[in-house]
């Protein structure tokens, strides 16, 4: 069981460990641009539901929970020399808003069965909740249909998440290839008052609960904000998120200006220093939570996005920090391996459509549509020029509004309707696609990694 010495995670023994790994994106947190639907994880099943009725619908997302990560993808990914896997997790498979402060045991099922399987492998796990009752954050990957992270308003949310969190820290305190907890990925606390005491809350609650997991919190504001923090706690990893502005879907050439901002290596390392300054100062060990550039299926601009991630690896091996790549496995945009055969055949051109309206905020260039956007954009500018909502700005809150919520769940009768009359075979088929051995290999990224980690 790991524990935090100085700077450094250690075994029971001293040894220190550097975790270096992957998030197990789009698995028991589901993300649109991860398996190709639109908008967030809760109406896009209840569309698929619609059509395919309650018993199939259960068919094929557990036909998909068990494919997605087998025993060949926990072998993969320790022969690239990964020693940690980073799990988000979705609060509704174990807790329902109909009976909240009931903690679903079957839900626990799949989480079981991967962290015990990574273990085997010598991997161990970090598991986080990636959505909250209420959502955590303003965006689809803490399943949120709104804009709004309710969570940070209502006591009510808040307490249900610290008693699931008690839940999950007692059934996995002995177990030790469990790394530690990640209790909110991406807090988005607008007025930057209320994710503090809660935090204060939560860890006192969480130590009750299990004293010697390492606890890996983020900084407010998506993981870039640590002075809500109001003390050092004990045994703990403070996370930064590391996203490479030339790395987004939007991000322009590498070396040079994105959106008028110059990025080249030794911008990333100023960045990363910025962004881990809390860690240097308090002296606790620097974990990078998620990074990791968007791909474009372009091998010129591609070989840039390649670059980006070497350059980045290569600052964290000179800092010592440990990391944890986004994402492992999806549809084609940023995993190491990605979805091919019934499904991509089923949804490809879905997903195309999706890509030129830009429905899917990690997939969009923001010039998707412009004709249609760009008055909107400087109506905007013009009557409210002193616009300045939280956490991004006008450009990205009027998109998220309009592309990623209007559009994206506009086109949700659309997904689900490719679902209409397929047999149980079928669905299976469906969800089988995501199985490894159906999948195609990023080999470019895969070599990277396994240069890196000595895999």
């Amino acid at each position: 069981m790991l524990q935090v010495s100085g700077t450094q995670l250690v075994t029971a023994d001293s040894t220190p460990v550097r975790l270096r790994g992957v998030g197990l994106g789009g698995w028991l947190n589901m993300e649109n641009f991860i398996t190709g639907y639109p908008a967030d994880e809760t109406s896009m099943r209840e569309a698929v539901r619609e059509v395919l009725g309650e018993d199939r619908a259960e068919l094929f997302f557990e036909r998909l929970l068990t494919s997605f990560f087998t025993e060949r993808d926990a072998a993969l990914l320790a022969g690239l020399g990964v020693n940690c896997v980073r799990i988000p997790v979705n609060y509704r498979h174990l807790e329902s808003d109909q009976r909240p402060f009931e903690v679903i045991e079957h839900g626990f099922r799949h989480l079981d069965r991967v962290v015990d399987l990574l273990g085997s492998y010598g991997v161990y796990s970090v598991i986080g909740l990636h959505a909250l009752p209420g959502a955590q954050n303003q965006h689809w990957h803490s399943d949120n249909p709104t804009h709004v992270a309710a969570f940070w308003n209502h006591r009510h949310f808040q307490d249900r998440a610290i008693h699931l969190w008690e839940a999950i820290a007692d059934r996995y305190r002995e177990h030790p290839w469990v790394a530690g907890y990640n209790p909110v990925n991406e807090p988005g606390d607008p007025s930057g008052k209320v994710v503090g005491p809660f935090y204060d809350r939560l860890v006192k609650a969480m130590r009750a609960a299990d004293p010697r997991h390492v606890l890996f919190l983020d900084g407010n504001t998506y993981a870039t904000d640590f002075s809500i923090f109001r003390e050092v706690y004990g045994n703990t990893v403070f996370v930064c998120h590391d996203y490479a502005l030339a790395g987004f879907a939007h991000g322009g050439p590498y070396p040079g200006y994105t959106r008028g901002e110059w990025c080249d290596r030794r911008e990333l390392e100023r960045t990363f220093e910025k962004r881990s300054r809390f860690q240097r100062e308090t002296g606790t060990p620097l974990w990078v939570g998620e990074f990791g550039p968007v791909y474009t299926g372009h091998p010129e601009l591609d070989e840039q996005r390649y670059r980006i991630l070497r350059d980045q690896l290569d600052i964290y091996d000179a800092h010592g920090a440990g990391w944890s790549l986004w994402t492992y496995k999806d549809v084609g945009l940023q995993g190491l391996v990605h979805a091919a055969g019934p499904y991509l055949d089923r949804f490809g051109a879905f997903i195309g459509k999706k890509r030129r309206l830009g429905a899917d905020r990690w997939g969009s260039t923001m010039e998707e549509s412009a004709d249609v956007l760009a008055p909107l954009h400087a109506m905007l500018d013009a009557e409210a020029p002193g616009w300045a909502p939280y956490p991004w700005g006008a450009r990205y809150q009027t998109d998220d509004l309009i592309r990623h919520i209007l559009i994206a769940q506009a086109l949700l009768p659309e997904y689900a309707e490719l679902f209409r009359g397929l047999s149980d075979d079928d669905v299976v088929e469906l969800a089988d696609s995501f199985a490894l051995e159906r999948c195609v290999r990023r080999q470019p990224l895969l070599d990277l990694l396994a240069d890196n980690l000595g895999g």
